[in-house]
């Protein structure tokens, strides 16, 4: 497979082989298999106090008495302990050595990753998305390496504009919103919509474009499926350098 070469001025220099990664059969159900679990094992352990509703002494006082034979308080018909009384022990409440892992096979893993990556390079995945792209130009979107040395956000965006990709990022500011919800108050009040995903050679390199509105910036070792496939649908509108397509040759 081959792609066209753009410079950062929108025009096409020439055209660059794909790794064989891009030939990668599309499997969204091992997609969002591997997401699923990806997503799940990040979830942070919670739970109760194991001896809330158990500090107390309670004593059965044992048949003949007319009373039910269960602990009570010293002198009163306080019952305590218990998980069906007031006061007692939380019957079934969420522990935090309940395991949250959720496993998958190694090959499985490997396969979303590298299918996630070749769906990049479909313009009909793409769109499913509900990204806004040109459609002059080819997928997937691969410009020189001058674009690293661009340090002001400014010209992050005339980059964007030149390549006919500067109106995903408006449909991403558009899209942002306040979250609903308890949320607000927990350091996440907006709701951002995902825009173009940049994978170059070094995160610090492309900080410029990170500042844009739902543009993320990655590199081939970082380029993970919360990246590739955010929600588990893949397609995702991704930019890549000349040095990270051929980076991209080493995980075949």
């Amino acid at each position: 497979m081959k792609a066209n070469l753009y410079t950062k001025d929108g025009e096409v220099k020439g055209e660059i082989s794909l790794p064989s990664v891009f030939e990668t059969p599309a499997r969204q159900d091992i997609i969002r298999k591997a997401f699923r679990a990806i997503t799940l094992s990040m979830r942070q352990p919670y739970g109760s106090y194991p001896l809330a509703g158990m500090r107390r002494v309670g004593h059965n006082a044992g048949p003949g008495h007319g009373t039910a034979r269960i602990p009570r308080t010293s002198g009163s018909s306080r019952a305590v302990l218990l998980g069906n009384f007031v006061g007692g022990k939380s019957a079934h409440s969420p522990r935090t050595t309940k395991v949250l892992f959720k496993g998958i096979n190694k090959k499985e893993r490997k396969l979303a990753r590298m299918s996630a990556i070749a769906l990049t390079a479909s313009k009909e995945a793409v769109k499913k998305r509900g990204h806004e792209i040109s459609e002059d130009i080819t997928l997937p979107v691969i410009v020189q390496n001058d674009i690293e040395k661009i340090t002001k956000t400014k010209e992050a965006a005339e980059v964007l504009k030149n390549l006919g990709l500067y109106d995903d990022v408006i449909r991403a500011r558009n899209g942002t919103k306040i979250r609903a919800g308890r949320g607000k108050m927990r350091g996440r009040r907006y709701r951002e919509p995902r825009s173009i995903l940049i994978v170059g050679s070094s995160s610090e390199k492309l900080r410029a474009f990170s500042r844009l509105p739902g543009v993320d910036v990655a590199t081939t070792r970082s380029l993970s499926l919360r990246k590739l496939a955010p929600g588990g649908d893949a397609g995702r509108l991704t930019l890549f350098t000349e040095s990270a397509v051929k980076a991209l040759e080493a995980i075949e």
